[in-house]
C-alpha cells in the first residue's frame, strides 16, 4: 500500500523559512516512482503545483515561487522536501505530497502552512 506522510508545516512569520517533508512507503524505493510533487491549496483556491521532480532528478517550480522554494529528494530515506524560504502571506495554504507510480496518482493528507505576523 502507498503512503505519503506530510510533515513540517506551522506558523512562521513573513520572510521566515520552512522545509516539508514528505515520508513514500510502499513503492520499494522512490527511483521507482516516475515523479513527485508539491502542491498546495488554499482557501477558496484550486489546489496548484508548488514544485516536482522527475525519476531523473528533473525540477520544476511555479512561478511564484522560483527562487524561494526548492525541491529535494533523499533517496536513502525515502523522502522528499520542500524548502521554503521569503515566505509570504499568500503562501499560506494546506500543502500536499504528490506521487505517480504506476501510472497511479498517489496524495498525502496535507501539512498547513501559515504565514501570518
Amino acid at each position: 500500500q502507498v503512503q505519503l506522510v506530510e510533515s513540517g508545516g506551522g506558523l512562521v512569520q513573513p520572510g521566515g523559512s520552512l522545509r516539508l517533508s514528505c515520508v513514500v512507503s510502499g513503492t520499494g524505493n522512490i527511483f521507482s516512482i516516475n515523479a513527485m510533487g508539491w502542491y498546495r491549496q488554499a482557501p477558496g483556491k484550486e489546489r496548484e503545483l508548488v514544485a516536482g521532480i522527475t525519476r531523473g532528478g528533473i525540477t520544476n517550480y511555479a512561478d511564484s515561487v522560483k527562487g524561494r522554494f526548492t525541491i529535494s529528494r533523499n533517496i536513502n530515506k525515502n523522502t522528499v522536501y520542500l524548502q521554503m524560504n521569503s515566505l509570504k502571506p499568500e503562501d499560506t495554504a494546506v500543502y500536499y505530497c504528490n506521487a505517480n507510480f504506476n501510472d497511479m496518482i498517489y496524495w498525502g493528507r496535507g501539512t498547513l502552512v501559515t504565514v501570518s505576523s
